[in-house]
C-alpha cells in the first residue's frame, strides 16, 4: 500500500515504501475549457489519451507498494513524456510533439489559425512540465536513497492499429522499450524479456518502434542506481479501442503478465 497521497493542481503522486515508482505521464485527459474552444470536435474527446492505464496499474500500488504518478490534463496540453526544447526523440519518423498540434491520424488538434505559439509553448512547460518533472525527480530521489537502486516503470498504451502516420500495419501487444539498452541494467532487461517469452498470451518486441520516450531515455542511469523501462501496450489488450471502454476480462489477462514484470523489476533491484 502507498504511504500518503499528495494532489496538486497538475499531477497526483501516490508515495509508496517500494523501489518502484510507476510514472503515467499520458494518463491524463483534461483540456482546459478556454483550449478545448481551440480545438477540433474530435480533438476535444482526447483520443490519444493511454487510456485508464492508471487503473490498469493499480495492483502496483495496492500490491506491490510502487509510487505512482499520475497526470491530470491531456498530451494535448503539453506533452510530459516530450523533452522541454521539443527535440525530435525518433529522427526521420512521424511522431507528435511537445505541444501537439496533429494528432496520432496525422489530423489537426487545432482549428485553423488557433495553434499555441512560441510564448504560450513556454508558458506550458512552465506550469504542466515542469511540475511533473520536479515531483518525478524527487520521488525518484527519495526511493533511491532509501533502497539504494530504483526502478522507472513508464507505463504507456496506444492504439494498436490502423495509424499509419505513426506506423505500419499492426503494433505488437506489448513493446518494451530501454533506448536500446541504455536506459537499464543489462541483467533487468534480460530478466523483462525472460518473462514475456515465457508467456504466450501476448506478442511482444523489445526495442522496436517505441524505444522509449524522454522520461525513459533521460531519467534511466543504471550507474547511478536508477534503471528506467517504458511498456508500451497495445489497447486492444484491455479496452474497446472504439469507445474506450475498459473491458475487465482483458485487463485481468494483461494484469497477471504486468505483474510477473514488474514483480521481476523489484527483484533486481534488490541484488
Amino acid at each position: 500500500m502507498t504511504d500518503d497521497v499528495i494532489t496538486t493542481d497538475t499531477y497526483t503522486l501516490y508515495r509508496g515504501r517500494a523501489p518502484l515508482l510507476v510514472s503515467l505521464p499520458h494518463d491524463g485527459s483534461e483540456i482546459p475549457a478556454d483550449l478545448a474552444l481551440r480545438m477540433t470536435d474530435d480533438a476535444r474527446r482526447a483520443p490519444d489519451t493511454d487510456w485508464h492505464v492508471s487503473r490498469l496499474y493499480a495492483f502496483a500500488r495496492d500490491m506491490l507498494g510502487a509510487s505512482m504518478l499520475v497526470p491530470r490534463f491531456s498530451r494535448y496540453v503539453v506533452d510530459l513524456n516530450r523533452p522541454p526544447d521539443d527535440t525530435s526523440l525518433y529522427p526521420g519518423q512521424n511522431t507528435t510533439g511537445l505541444c501537439p498540434t496533429r494528432r496520432f491520424t496525422g489530423d489537426d488538434v487545432y482549428l485553423p489559425g488557433a495553434q499555441p505559439d512560441e510564448d504560450e509553448v513556454r508558458s506550458r512547460v512552465d506550469t504542466y512540465w515542469r511540475p511533473y518533472h520536479d515531483a518525478l525527480q524527487s520521488e525518484l530521489a527519495r526511493l533511491r536513497d532509501a533502497h539504494g537502486r530504483v526502478v522507472l516503470w513508464e507505463g504507456h498504451s496506444i492504439r494498436g492499429s490502423d495509424l499509419p502516420f505513426l506506423f505500419d500495419g499492426r503494433l505488437p501487444d506489448l513493446n518494451l522499450g530501454t533506448s536500446s539498452g541504455a536506459s537499464c541494467d543489462a541483467a533487468l532487461q534480460a530478466s523483462l524479456e525472460r518473462v514475456l517469452g515465457e508467456q504466450s498470451t501476448f506478442d511482444w518486441v523489445a526495442n522496436g518502434r517505441f524505444k522509449g520516450g524522454y522520461i525513459t531515455r533521460h531519467y534511466g542511469r543504471p550507474e547511478d542506481g536508477v534503471d528506467a523501462v517504458q511498456l508500451e501496450t497495445s489497447q486492444r489488450n484491455y479496452m474497446d479501442e472504439a469507445s474506450f471502454d475498459y473491458d475487465d476480462v482483458k485487463a485481468s489477462a494483461l494484469q497477471n503478465v504486468l505483474e510477473r514484470l514488474l514483480r521481476t523489476a523489484l527483484n533486481h533491484t534488490r541484488r
